[in-house]
């Protein structure tokens, strides 16, 4: 009998390719599936992601599955596969789950967070986890051009030319930002990304803040469907895939 699991990770992408499995680089899924098959004393198990996140970029509520036929508690299991991870990687969380569940279209929605750093002066123990961006902004304007954000739209300008995925439709609940001191945190909720939308959102605010982009001129980015229309795509060190829901 197989039982699947639902674990939580979260990790330091500095030091990985990526999460999703590469030939020759180091990867977040490499190390899970190396530290499972371990414990199944070399058996393969393919674990499962509700997504792939970039080289460099980070995840605190990383959401994967796996089915095995050991008869393990769930904190048996947490404790086991800490030990067994590196330390840029930290499960926080285990359950059991229906063999229904999958970690990737069981999702409902996610939360991403990006952090800038405004201040001056550099920090380099923050160098890897924040975008050091030190010009004046107008928060004001952000927050107007922010608003034309949420909703339905097809986000093709909000999206890298590389993507494959054709239909670019995503739905935004919230689009946001708040400020601490000298950290600027954008937060966005939607029930799917295209590969660099957040990062481009971001680097199009950052203009907006900037007057660069007016508020007003949103809509027309969005209307007209083209990567050209919209900012730069910021760095991959200050996105964090912050959570999944499962639930509406």
């Amino acid at each position: 009998m197989m039982q699947r699991w639902k674990c939580t990770i979260a990790y330091d992408g500095t030091n990985f390719a990526g999460y999703q499995i590469q030939p020759n680089k180091r990867t977040v899924q490499g190390e899970l599936e190396h530290a499972l098959a371990t414990m199944h004393k070399g058996q393969f198990i393919r674990v499962f992601a509700s997504g792939r996140t970039d080289a460099g970029v980070h995840a605190h509520g990383q959401v994967i599955h796996f089915d095995s036929p050991m008869t393990i508690p769930a904190a048996g299991w947490l404790k086991a596969l800490n030990a067994l991870l590196p330390d840029d990687i930290v499960v926080k969380e285990v359950e059991p789950v229906d063999s229904s569940f999958h970690a990737r279209f069981s999702a409902t929605s996610k939360e991403y967070r990006y952090k800038v750093r405004t201040a001056q002066e550099k920090d380099v123990f923050l160098r890897n986890y924040t975008f050091h961006f030190p010009y004046l902004l107008n928060y004001d304007a952000m927050k107007e051009a922010l608003q034309f954000i949420v909703g339905t739209h097809d986000f093709t300008s909000f999206c890298s030319a590389k993507t494959e995925i054709e239909d670019k439709v995503r739905t935004i609940y919230e689009a946001d930002f708040v400020i601490s001191d000298s950290d600027l945190i954008f937060k966005f909720v939607g029930n799917g990304f295209l590969y660099n939308m957040v990062r481009i959102l971001v680097g199009t605010m950052l203009d907006v803040g900037q007057g660069k982009i007016r508020p007003a001129d949103i809509p027309a980015i969005i209307n007209g469907k083209n990567r050209n229309l919209a900012g730069k795509t910021a760095p991959s060190h200050g996105l964090y895939l912050w959570k999944v829901y499962y639930d509406n």
